[in-house]
């Protein structure tokens, strides 16, 4: 089983425009760097994306894959990898969002397990790094909306 990476920021902003953000993959590429492009294949009964295909090119991971998603009311949204590309085995992660002072304290999780032999301390570095890439674009998207 892969380790997690988790890592927290705080955004001005309430859980419900946190949330639009996340759910809006078509724009990822737009601040999440690693992205090259998010399409939503279906969508929950609430109208929510449920399963996105994505092509990433996060350095030492370039791949396409497919994530399902499960929304948590407005505390969290989870996912897991139900198409593995040529290079990822499995992608779990989540968001989870706390009221903070005057905003929202996001923390992100995030599991990758690869299919090629790598080291758990460069696979370990780039789950940091994509992680707090994530977070860090996640916060100026939303405080610049």
């Amino acid at each position: 089983m892969a380790d997690r990476t988790s890592s927290r920021i705080t955004i001005a902003a309430d859980r419900p425009a946190i949330l639009a953000v996340i759910a809006d993959f078509p724009a990822y590429p737009q601040w999440a760097g690693q992205v090259k492009s998010a399409e939503v294949l279906s969508t929950d009964e609430e109208g929510r994306p449920a399963e996105v295909r994505f092509k990433v090119d996060a350095g030492v991971i370039v791949d396409d894959y497919t994530l399902v998603y499960e929304w948590l009311g407005d505390e969290a949204v989870t996912w897991s990898m139900v198409s593995t590309g040529r290079m990822l085995a499995a992608l779990d992660g989540s968001y989870r969002l706390t009221p903070s002072g005057g905003g929202t304290e996001v923390v992100y999780d995030l599991s990758v397990d690869v299919k090629v032999p790598m080291l758990g301390m460069i696979r370990r570095k780039a789950e940091k790094v994509i992680v707090d890439t994530a977070l860090k674009g996640l916060k100026k998207r939303v405080e610049s909306a």
